[in-house]
C-alpha cells in the first residue's frame, strides 16, 4: 500500500514568503514544503530574464581562457575542439565551433567515433600535432586526461579544458581549466552542463569585443543615515565584484585622509549615480569633494533605460526585480550594481544587434544538454531551459533542430521540457551511442537544408536501431541482473555481457536502477577492452565508488549519478571480485519507493484551471524539481472508461469539483475500476495537472498518480 506524505509546514513561514515575494498562499506553501525559502532560490522560479544568470567571469580561469582563444585568432593558429559522443558533448562542440568559426579562427572538431574510448586520446593529440596545430580545447571532457594533456604540452600544444565533471585529486597540467566543480573555480553554481560551460565561454568571448572587457571600475555611493555619512564602494572587473568597502563617518570628525577611501580608490575609475548629490554629501562630510574624480553614469543609463533615469538610488532599489530576492541587492549600492550591469548588457545589445539571435540559438542546445545530462532544474539551469522553450515555441528554431523536430512530429505544437528530454535528446543520443556522433554535429553545423533533412532522417533511423539494441540488452542481462543482487548484498546490480552493445550500457544501467532501486553497473567487451557504465541512486556517488578501485581502470570519471570506465579485459575478474567485496560497505538512503511526497492539498473550490498557472511556475521540471503533485479529497466520480486493448489497460475517469468537471487519466491502472471504486463513489486522488493537445485544441487534464476511495469516517 502506498503512503501519501504531506509534510507539515509553518503557517508563519508561508505567510512571510507570500508577503515578501508577492505569492499566492498555495504557491508559497509549495515553496516552503519543497524547502525553497531563500530569495536566491525563488528568483529562478519567478524570473526568466537572462540578466539573472551568473557571469561567465565568475570563473577564476575564464579571462585566461578567453585571452588564449583571442591569441589563436590573432596568430592564425589552428584550434581543435575535442568533444564527447553524448548530447552534452555534441552540443558543446557545436556551440564552440559556431563561435570560433564566426571569428575566422581555423577550427576543426573531433569526437570519439565507433568504439573509441571517452575523453581526449593520444591519437588525437598526435594527429593534431602533425597538422601543425597550436591549441586543443576539450569540451565535456578533459578533466581526467592527465597523460594526454601532458603529452600535448611535450609536443608544444596548449590545452584549455572546458568541462563539468568531478575533478580527480590531481588535475591535468599544464592546462587552463574552466570547470564549476573545481574547488577554486569561483563559480557560484556547480551543476551546469558541459555545454553550459562552453556557452559561458562563448559569452565571455563575445563580451571581450566590448569596451568593458577587463575594465576595472569602482561604483561609489554616499548617503546620509541617522546623522552619519555612509559610503559604499564596489570594485568590478568584467562586471564581476572583486571587492567591497563600507565606511560610516561622522561629518566633521575625520578628514578624508583619515579614512580608507584614498587608498581604496587610488587609480580607480569611479562611477556614481547623481554626481551633484554625492558631492554635496561629501562636501558636508569632509569640507570639500574636490579630491574625487567622478563619472556620473545616470544620464547615460537614462538614455539606454529611460524608466530608471529619474530615480535616485534609494528609489531605484525599490523597483529592482533582483532586489526582491536578496539582502545585498536591496541596498543602494546593490541597486547601483544591478542597474549598471543591466545598462552594460543593453549597450552590448545595441552595439552587437545579432547577439540575441545567436544567444537564442545557443540556448536551445544548452537546454538539450541540461536535460540530457540530468542537471538539476534549479538555479540558472531553469533560465536556460525556459528561454530555449520560449524561442522554440515562438518559431525561432535553430537550423538542424528544426529539421529534426519536423521529422519527429514536434513542429506546430507547444513544446515542453518533457518533449526535449524524451524525444529530441533520445534521438540525438542515439547517434553517439551507435558510434556516429559526428552526424548530430553535422546536423547543427551544416548550412545546406537538404543535407540537414537527410541527416535528420538518418538520426531517426539510428534511434530505431538503438531501441532494438536496448531491448536486446535487457534480454541478455535480465537473468544476470536479478541474480547479482544477492551476490552484492542487495546493494548493487552488476551485469557483464559482451553481447551488449557498448552504446546502450548506460541505458541498461539506468533501466536496472529503475527496476531494482540500487546503483547498477553494466559492462561489455570491445576489442579486448572492458567498457562499462554506472548509474546510481539513493544518494550514492558513482564517481567516488569508481575512484575506490581506480587503479584497475584505463580511465574513469563522470558525475555522482552517472559515470563510465574502461579497463583491459584481463582486469575483469579482479573488477568483479573487488566490486563484490565493496558491496557490503555500500550505504544507500531509504529504499522506499512507494511514498508519494505531496506538494499541496487542494480544496475542491480551488480545483480550477488556476492550478495550471501554478504548475507553470515550476516548469521546467526535472532532476531535483519534479512535477507538482497535488492531492484532493472527496471528489465524486461521475464517469469512468477503460482504454486500450493490450495487457496494460488505462483508466479514464471524470471527477466533479463543484461546477468544474475534470478528465483524469490513470496509465496502466484499468483494473482499479470495480476493484477499488465504482462510478458514483467519492475518491481521494493524487495528481499532476497537464495540458492535452488534440487536433490543435488545448485542454487541461489531471494525470493520476494514485487513487483511493474516500473514507466514510
Amino acid at each position: 500500500m502506498s503512503a501519501w506524505n504531506k509534510k507539515q509546514i509553518s503557517k508563519n513561514e508561508v505567510e512571510h514568503l507570500s508577503r515578501r515575494y508577492k505569492l499566492d498562499p498555495l504557491t508559497a506553501s509549495i515553496f516552503v514544503r519543497r524547502g525553497l525559502t531563500q530569495g536566491r532560490e525563488i528568483l529562478y522560479f519567478m524570473e526568466s530574464d537572462m540578466r539573472f544568470q551568473h557571469s561567465p567571469f565568475s570563473f577564476s580561469a575564464m579571462e585566461d581562457a578567453v585571452d588564449r582563444i583571442l591569441q589563436a585568432k590573432e596568430d592564425g593558429g589552428k584550434v581543435l575542439i575535442f568533444g564527447d559522443r553524448d548530447v552534452d558533448g555534441i552540443t558543446a562542440t557545436t556551440v564552440l565551433h559556431d563561435c570560433l568559426s564566426s571569428l575566422g579562427i581555423d577550427v576543426s572538431y573531433r569526437l570519439p567515433l565507433g568504439d573509441d574510448g571517452y575523453g581526449l586520446s593520444m591519437a588525437a593529440v598526435d594527429d593534431f600535432s602533425k597538422e601543425n596545430g597550436s591549441l586543443i580545447i576539450t569540451v565535456d571532457c578533459g578533466i581526467s586526461n592527465n597523460q594526454e594533456i601532458a603529452h600535448a604540452a611535450e609536443l608544444g600544444l596548449d590545452v584549455i579544458v572546458l568541462d563539468h565533471h568531478n575533478p580527480p585529486s590531481e588535475l591535468p597540467s599544464p592546462a587552463i581549466i574552466v570547470d564549476p566543480k573545481l574547488p577554486n573555480s569561483g563559480y557560484p553554481f556547480h551543476d551546469i552542463s558541459g555545454c553550459a560551460v562552453v556557452f559561458k565561454t562563448v559569452s565571455a568571448i563575445r563580451f571581450s569585443f566590448s569596451p568593458w572587457y577587463k575594465q576595472e571600475v569602482c561604483l561609489f555611493d554616499a548617503r546620509e543615515e541617522n546623522g552619519n555619512t555612509v559610503i559604499d564602494c564596489v570594485k568590478l572587473r568584467n562586471l564581476v565584484p572583486v571587492s567591497r568597502m563600507s565606511e560610516t563617518i561622522v561629518p566633521g570628525e575625520r578628514g578624508l585622509m583619515d579614512t580608507r577611501l584614498p587608498t581604496y580608490l587610488q587609480g580607480q575609475q569611479i562611477l556614481v549615480w547623481d554626481e551633484k548629490s554625492v558631492r554635496n554629501i561629501l562636501a558636508a562630510t569632509f569640507g570639500t569633494a574636490d579630491d574625487f574624480n567622478f563619472l556620473d553614469i545616470r544620464p547615460e543609463a537614462g538614455k539606454v533605460i529611460p524608466k530608471v533615469g529619474n530615480f535616485p538610488l534609494r528609489e531605484l532599489k525599490k523597483v529592482s526585480r533582483l532586489a526582491r530576492y536578496g539582502d545585498h541587492e536591496a541596498t543602494e549600492i546593490g541597486g547601483f550594481y544591478n542597474i549598471y550591469v543591466t545598462y552594460v548588457n543593453q549597450c552590448q545589445k545595441i552595439q552587437f544587434p545579432d547577439l540575441v539571435a545567436k544567444q537564442d540559438d545557443d540556448l536551445q542546445l544548452v537546454a538539450l544538454a541540461a536535460l540530457a545530462d540530468v542537471m538539476p532544474m534549479l538555479d540558472e539551469n531553469r533560465i536556460f531551459v525556459r528561454n530555449a522553450l520560449s524561442s522554440i515555441n515562438e518559431g525561432k528554431i535553430r537550423p538542424g533542430l528544426m529539421e529534426l523536430m519536423a521529422r519527429v512530429g514536434l513542429l506546430g505544437k507547444r513544446v515542453t521540457s518533457t518533449d526535449l528530454s524524451w524525444v529530441l535528446v533520445s534521438h540525438l543520443n542515439a547517434a553517439g551511442r551507435l558510434g556516429m556522433p559526428e552526424l548530430a554535429v553535422e546536423l547543427f553545423l551544416c548550412k545546406d537544408l537538404k543535407r540537414r533533412e537527410e541527416v535528420a532522417s538518418q538520426i531517426v533511423e539510428l534511434n530505431t536501431k538503438r531501441k532494438r539494441l536496448s531491448s536486446d540488452a535487457m534480454d541478455f542481462g535480465a537473468i544476470q541482473a536479478k541474480s547479482s543482487l544477492s551476490l552484492h548484498n542487495g546493494n548493487l546490480c552488476v551485469v557483464v555481457d559482451e553481447r551488449i552493445n557498448r552504446g546502450v550500457c548506460g541505458i541498461l544501467a539506468g533501466r536496472l536502477v529503475s527496476i531494482y532501486n540500487v546503483p547498477s553497473i553494466v559492462v561489455t567487451i570491445v576489442d579486448g577492452t572492458a567498457v562499462g557504465s554506472m548509474r546510481s541512486c539513493r544518494g550514492f556517488s558513482a564517481t567516488e565508488f569508481l575512484d575506490s578501485i581506480g587503479d584497475i581502470f584505463l580511465n574513469h570519471g563522470g558525475h555522482n549519478a552517472a559515470a563510465g570506465f574502461s579497463m583491459t579485459k584481463d582486469k575483469l575478474d579482479e573488477f568483479k571480485s573487488r566490486v563484490q567485496e565493496l558491496s557490503s560497505s555500500v550505504k544507500l538512503s531509504d529504499s522506499r519507493t512507494d511514498i508519494f511526497e505531496v506538494d499541496a492539498e487542494v480544496p475542491l473550490q480551488y480545483l480550477t484551471p488556476h492550478l495550471m498557472e501554478i504548475a507553470d511556475i515550476f516548469e521546467p521540471v526535472g532532476e531535483e524539481n519534479p512535477q507538482l503533485l497535488f492531492m484532493a479529497k472527496g471528489l465524486p466520480v461521475v464517469d469512468a472508461l477503460i482504454l486500450g486493448k493490450g495487457e496494460k489497460q488505462h483508466l479514464k475517469i471524470i471527477v466533479a469539483a463543484g461546477n468544474v468537471k475534470w478528465p483524469c487519466l490513470f496509465w496502466d491502472e484499468g483494473e482499479r475500476l470495480h476493484r477499488d471504486f465504482e462510478v458514483g463513489d467519492d475518491v481521494d486522488i493524487l495528481f499532476n495537472v497537464s495540458r492535452n493537445n488534440y487536433n490543435g485544441m488545448e485542454s487541461l487534464q489531471l494525470i493520476l498518480r494514485d487513487l483511493k476511495k474516500s473514507s466514510s469516517v
